[in-house]
């Protein structure tokens, strides 16, 4: 479960923000978490509320956006979606690196990042 690590690392950076800033509550976060970073954002959201009890972000709402992924063919130049792999076992569509023109290799273009967008807080 990489998502606690990844929400570790948030948690630490908004809180190093927090004693920075001298605020006293965080009302909301908002992320943007990228379909291509292979993170859950419901798993995302419960590691998050478990580690920040007795801080100031306890209680904060936290707004997760979902960034879609796109690709870009060095072969072929189609960018846009991904080839998807749809398996019966998995929960979903997962994106891949596959060019869903041609079948080759693709690069990342957008979708692979974790970030913070905005803090509201109360100072």
């Amino acid at each position: 479960m990489h998502e606690l690590s990844i929400a570790s690392a948030i948690v630490e950076k908004i809180l190093e923000f927090v004693e920075e800033k001298q605020i006293m509550k965080v009302v909301e976060v908002r992320l943007a978490v990228g379909e291509l970073s292979c993170v859950e954002a419901e798993q995302l959201r419960f590691c998050i509320s478990s580690i920040t009890k007795e801080t100031p972000m306890e209680d904060s709402t936290l707004e997760i956006e979902k960034i879609d992924a796109e690709v870009v063919c060095p072969h072929c130049s189609y960018a846009g979606r991904p080839k998807y792999w749809d398996d019966l076992l998995s929960s979903g569509p997962i994106p891949t690196l596959q060019c869903p023109e041609c079948g080759k290799a693709a690069k990342p273009s957008q979708g692979q990042d974790c970030a913070i967008k905005t803090i509201k807080y109360v100072a």
